[in-house]
Parts: structure tokens; C-alpha cells; sequence
């Protein structure tokens, strides 16, 4: 690999608009997102460039060509999923595809409320002839780009295409969209045209990894059902929460199907009611912004139950489908080292974290941290529903740790679970540099021989360059040795970091191996000498 070359990046730019397009449309992973986790984390103090630069070179600067073949992850996090849920591309999204020889049809001129309205038929008429797209190479990947797309034939925004390579192979069928950067997601790599019995098989296999294989109904009611590209649903999340089905879609196609598709899945899990809602960047990316829709006398919230331990899910203003099941497996690990210990849980949106250290921990002391005032009412709920003793803090992550390390302050156990900081190529830069700042200060609040557990849902941040980060912050995470002067930087002392173990997303949450974009949620686990 060679040498990266070290570089001063550019301060924070806290104004600059989020602009996302992931392979999950996801998980991810914010209007709600927006107005939520991402922007509390987005409000951090900046660090001193001159700490950034000096541990900068001694992991390079992320930009090598390790891990670029990874564009983002599935939409949980968008958190982007704190959930998706993704390539991403700063491109405009609002021209259509050029056009090539034998497009017939000029998309671009299809009305807005067509484009929004649901489709009740799944499967095309056998006997009609169905739009196809031409590439101009093959893949066997199920996110189609623009500009691999060599021409169309009859498509318009939402259809079920045929997707063929450029020497006349049928590839496979997908949804199209020409206002989207990815143009086709997808569904199937075969040449036998969908039918209805094809969806619910799709549907069926998803159930039945969960419940069956995986057994999920014994740890909780809460649990992801469908994972887009994982699932062969690419653009569409659903997870269970009781009674309720919470959808998000990313793909125009998938919106227009999700009507059909989620009253077939329903009572393949015993759920009652559901509903479905686009995320935040949709507009941007795929050229409309449909309502959202739901189930007659669909709740407003639920309680579910994770190992025991309750939660309130708010589905209206919650962020992504309400509640992040894709920490779930990481908060009962959490819980393994807490008893009889004092946390600090940075970012904390609706407690996950802080109530499970609580409750299944046995902690001595638990402090949630967040600076969304709706997320910590759900907390305190959350807390309440389990008689469970936490405070909860309005505060910026990073003004509440330097407040911590000016007054002594140490903890047993601290967990950073920040939002997608990396949502854009563009964004790569800032966001690195946000994420060795969150934890440069977060190492030094963990006690000798206490334990960090830090998380990025970023898939623009590998997991390999995400570990160098961690261990530059902690060779700058000690005592302040020397000031910063004009002609030299502060020097910092150094903290021997123990990694103990990494981990990821709950295994509702699969990886798909054609799409390696389904990886992004990535979680460290380090004791602090």
C-alpha cells in the first residue's frame, strides 16, 4: 500500500448540509434524523488541529486505497439506525439518465404524484412486454449507477426492469428510478420473471432467518426483519417492534411496493398493524418526497422487550424505524462488565445503553448524555418503565467530557455510540477527524484498567482505518505534557490500550456477500491502562 501523506484538515464546518446516498438507501441509516442524533454530534467543540495532525501521520489519512471498494452502510444507522443505513455520491440527483439508443420514453417527464402512488401488483403481466435497461459492462452487484447504465427501453421511475449486460445477457430483474444515482437497485439475479409466489419467498426467508435459525423471539420482540440488499430487498428496511411493523424506504420502487409487501408480512410475524416512511434524504436522491403511510388505528408507540428490559419505541419523530436493534447483542456484552462499576454513556439517544448497564449490569452509577431533549424524555421513560436509577444529561458530548477531565472525573466504564459522523466521500475528512476527537477525549475518562467501548455506523470509515484511529487518539489521549506554542504543537501524553474484542451489528442485521455495503456497523472494545 503506499505512504499516505500527512495533511492539516480543514476545520469543522457545522453548517454544511447533509447529503447522503448509500447502498440501503440506509441504516444507516435524518429529518428527524437531521434534527436528531446526527445533528447533536455534529455540534461538538473542535479539537486542536495540531493534536489532529500529529496523530494523523501515524495512521495515515484515510483516504489509501484500503476499504474504498466500501462505500457506506445498510440503513439502520443512517443512523443514520443512530441507524443506514450506502454509496454515497455529491452528485445531483435531479437530471435523468442520459439517454441511448432505443430509450423511448422520456422519464423526466413523469408527474410527481405518479411517481409517489403505491403499487398493489407485485408481479408484472406475464403476457406484456417488461422495460428493460442495457447496461454497458456486467456486475453481479445489486446497486446500479448511472453511469453504468448504456441506455433503457420503456422504463419510467418505479418500474420492474429486466437488467441486461452489454453483449445482450439477461443479468436479472430490478426497480428503476432515472431521478436516483442508483438508477436500478437489484432484486433478483435470474432469468425467470418475478411472480407473486417469488416476493414471498423473499419474504418467508427473511422470517424464517430470524425466527427459526436465529431464534430471536427468545431474546426479544424487537428485532429487524428485512435488511434491504441482505434480504434481496434492496432499499427497504423493516423491523418488528411487537405488534408494530416500522418500514423505511430509500428506493422509489420499494416505496411504491411497500404497501403490498408489508400486508403480506405481517401476519408471517403476528404483527397487527404497520407503516412506512421514507428517509430523510430522500428528496435528494431519488426525486420525490411521498407521505407516509400506515395501518388504520396503527399506535403511535409501543413497549418491546429486549432480554427482559422494556422500552418505549415512539415511531412519530423517533429516528429511523423508532428503535437501533442493531445494537442489541452489544448492549447485553455491555452489561457483562458492569456491575458494581460507574458509566458514562455518551450520545445516549433513548438509553439503550444506559438502561441495559442498569438493568442487566447492575452498574452503581449510570449517566446518559445526549443533547436532543425529546430523545432523553423517551430515556428517563425508558428508565422509569424499569426502575431503573439514571441520570440523564442535556449536554454536547463534547462540552460534558471536557467539563468531566476539568474536574477529575473518571469512570469504570464509558460508551461513545455517536451518529453516522462520515455520510458523503466529501465528508470523509471532517468526520475521521470528529470521530479521533470524540474518543481522544473519551480515553481519557476511562479509569486505569476501566473499559471503552467505542462504535462508528460510518461505511465510509473501514473498520481496519477505524481501529488506526483509535490507537493514534490513545497515544494522545494522557496528561498534557507541554502547552501549544506558535512554532510547535501541545504534546500529549500516552494511554497502553488493550483491544479485547470487535463486534458489529446483531445477526438480524446480515452481511451479504455480494453486497459488501451491508457491513457498517463497527464496535471496539478496549480496556484503558
Amino acid at each position: 500500500m503506499k505512504p499516505r501523506r500527512p495533511y492539516r484538515p480543514k476545520p469543522f464546518n457545522r453548517d454544511s448540509p447533509d447529503s447522503n446516498q448509500t447502498a440501503s438507501g440506509g441504516s444507516s441509516h435524518r429529518s428527524a434524523e437531521q434534527s436528531g442524533k446526527a445533528e447533536r454530534s455534529a455540534n461538538v467543540e473542535e479539537a486542536a488541529d495540531s493534536v489532529w495532525d500529529s496523530a494523523r501521520s501515524s495512521f495515515g489519512s484515510g483516504r489509501g486505497s484500503r476499504g474504498h471498494r466500501r462505500n457506506a452502510g445498510p440503513p439502520d444507522r443512517g443512523r443514520n439506525s443512530k441507524q443506514s443505513h450506502r454509496p454515497h455520491r455529491g452528485e445531483s440527483h435531479s437530471h435523468d439518465v442520459q439517454r441511448g439508443p432505443g430509450h423511448d420514453r422520456d422519464t423526466g417527464t413523469q408527474s410527481v404524484s405518479g411517481m409517489t402512488q403505491q403499487r398493489i401488483l407485485l408481479a408484472p403481466d406475464p403476457s406484456a412486454p417488461i422495460p428493460a435497461v442495457y447496461l454497458k459492462g456486467f456486475t453481479q452487484h445489486p446497486l446500479l449507477y448511472r453511469k453504468r447504465i448504456g441506455h433503457i427501453d420503456n422504463a419510467k421511475a418505479g418500474d420492474l426492469v429486466a437488467v441486461y449486460s452489454d453483449s445482450q445477457q439477461l443479468i436479472g430483474y430490478g426497480v428503476y428510478n432515472p431521478r436516483s444515482e442508483i438508477a436500478v437497485r437489484v432484486l433478483w439475479h435470474t432469468p425467470e420473471l418475478p411472480t407473486d409466489q417469488a416476493w414471498d419467498q423473499k419474504l418467508h426467508s427473511a422470517v424464517g432467518l430470524r425466527r427459526d435459525f436465529l431464534k430471536l423471539d427468545a431474546q426479544s420482540n424487537a428485532w429487524r426483519v428485512i435488511h434491504s440488499e441482505s434480504d434481496g430487498l434492496s432499499g427497504l428496511v423493516v423491523d418488528r417492534f411487537g405488534d408494530v411493523l416500522s418500514a423505511e424506504a430509500f428506493g422509489l420502487g420499494m416505496y411504491q411496493r411497500g404497501q403490498a409487501l408489508l400486508e403480506r408480512l405481517a401476519p408471517m410475524v403476528g404483527a397487527k398493524h404497520w407503516m412506512i416512511q421514507t428517509s430523510p434524504q430522500f428528496l435528494s436522491q431519488e426525486g420525490c418526497q411521498p407521505p407516509d403511510l400506515k395501518s388504520e388505528g396503527c399506535p403511535s408507540q409501543v413497549v418491546i422487550n429486549e432480554f427482559g428490559t422494556r422500552f418505549r419505541v415512539r415511531f412519530e419523530g423517533g429516528h429511523k424505524t423508532g428503535f437501533f436493534c442493531d445494537q442489541r447483542e452489544n448492549r447485553r456484552k455491555l452489561a457483562e462488565f458492569c456491575e458494581g462499576k460507574s458509566v458514562l454513556d455518551l450520545c445516549c439517544y433513548t438509553g439503550g445503553f444506559s438502561v441495559q448497564a442498569s438493568t442487566l449490569g447492575k452498574a452503581s452509577e449510570v449517566i446518559g448524555v445526549d443533547l436532543d431533549e425529546e430523545p432523553l424524555k423517551v430515556a428517563k421513560e425508558n428508565a422509569n418503565l424499569n426502575q431503573a436509577r439514571i441520570r440523564f444529561v442535556q449536554a454536547d458530548a463534547f462540552s460534558y467530557m471536557r467539563e468531566m477531565i476539568r474536574n477529575g472525573r473518571l469512570f469504570d466504564v464509558v460508551v461513545l455510540d455517536p451518529p453516522k459522523l462520515i455520510r458523503t466521500r466529501a465528508e470523509l475528512d471532517e468526520g475521521t477527524r470528529k470521530h479521533f476527537a470524540l474518543n481522544r477525549l473519551a480515553m481519557r475518562l476511562v479509569k486505569p484498567g476501566g473499559l471503552l467501548l467505542s462504535c462508528s455506523c460510518a461505511g465510509l470509515l473501514p473498520e481496519a482505518e477505524f481501529v488506526d484511529l483509535l490507537i493514534a487518539a490513545s497515544k494522545q489521549s494522557g496528561d498534557e505534557l507541554e502547552p501549544e506554542t506558535p512554532t510547535r504543537p501541545a504534546r500529549y501524553g500516552s494511554r497502553s490500550m488493550q483491544i479485547i474484542a470487535k463486534t458489529g451489528a446483531a445477526p438480524d442485521h446480515p452481511v451479504i456477500s455480494s453486497c459488501p455495503e451491508t457491513e457498517y456497523l463497527k464496535a471496539v472494545w478496549m480496556v484503558m491502562n
